[in-house]
């Protein structure tokens, strides 16, 4: 009983090491099975249909091996297409600032110019001599309305000279330097200027009220004949402004019947907070001669008779 089980045993055993062909055995056949498939490609054309067969069963491998090669591929060029747009909305942001920021000194320059226009075809109005300015800084204390110019000696500006814009009078230089002088608006409390009112020629002083956009004509009687809406000109006198330029617009009237003189306001026609080029003018202060050169004097001897 012990021999049969010890022989069963080793029936079941023995195919588990039983051992198959040698290596070089298994290379040769291999060989010998490469070099007929080789010979028969070459000598006809059996081997095609098995060939189609094989290359539709290895063609999902093929690309299932190529698909991570692809998609790395895929995925660099994809991070390096967003880089190079992102570098590329960054420079066109850039870009658009850049035109935005000339776009605004264009405009600027197209109301500079707009303005410089207007100033001119004011000054040859004028028919006096005149010098454009432009503003550099403003002095709108309480009590003081100054502004500085980028005119000043060297040009021949000099103290007391009337500036206007293209509107009307602005004010008048208190300080000339050699580079730049000082304006003092017609607003200042402490600035008086002579006027009179366009429709009848009432002759009056408007002094300033230390607000930006208001004068004010404290000389007048209660019974003035003065209306709102009554254009206020120079009058010429005091010698400082020529006659005729506009001042203000008289826009409100007070009556005080137990003071001597009305309550009377008015707006200046120049544009004071928002003018950036003034005009500096000459005035022709020349005495008209009496007697022209061509003329001969006439000279009248007593008579001693």
């Amino acid at each position: 009983m012990l021999s049969c089980f010890c022989s069963q045993r080793h029936i079941a055993i023995n195919p588990l090491f039983a051992t198959g062909p040698s290596l070089n055995t298994r290379l040769l056949v291999a060989v010998l099975f490469s070099l007929t498939l080789l010979i028969t490609e070459h000598r006809g054309t059996r081997l095609e249909s098995a060939r189609a067969a094989l290359s539709v069963l290895v063609y999902p491998i093929h690309n299932l091996v190529d698909a991570p090669v692809h998609l790395v591929s895929s995925t660099v060029e994809t991070v390096k297409n967003m880089h190079k747009l992102k570098e590329e909305n960054e420079k066109l942001k850039q870009d658009e600032l850049i035109y935005k920021t000339q776009l605004l000194k264009f405009a600027a320059l197209e109301r500079e110019n707009i303005r410089l226009r207007a100033l001119l075809e004011k000054s040859f109005k004028l028919g006096e001599q005149v010098l454009v300015a432009e503003l550099l800084s403003v002095n709108l204390a309480p009590y003081e309305h100054v502004v500085l110019v980028n005119k000043g000696s060297r040009f021949g500006v000099h103290p007391e000279q009337p500036v206007l814009d293209a509107y009307g009078v602005v004010g008048q230089i208190i300080r000339a330097l050699p580079f730049s002088s000082e304006v003092m608006l017609i607003t200042d409390p402490s600035h008086a200027i002579p006027v009179q009112v366009n429709r009848n020629g009432l002759r009056t002083i408007a002094v300033g009220s230390g607000q930006i956009n208001r004068i004010k004509l404290p000389f007048l009687p209660n019974n003035s004949d003065i209306k709102k809406g009554d254009l206020l000109i120079t009058s010429g006198l005091g010698g400082a402004f020529p006659q005729g330029y506009p001042v203000a617009v008289v826009d409100e009237i007070n009556y005080q019947p137990n003071k001597p003189f009305a309550e009377i306001y008015a707006t200046p026609k120049a544009q004071l907070n928002k003018s950036r080029e003034l005009l500096i003018v000459w005035s022709n202060r020349e005495p008209v001669p009496l007697f022209s050169q061509e003329t001969p004097e006439i000279s009248i001897e007593p008579n001693h008779e």
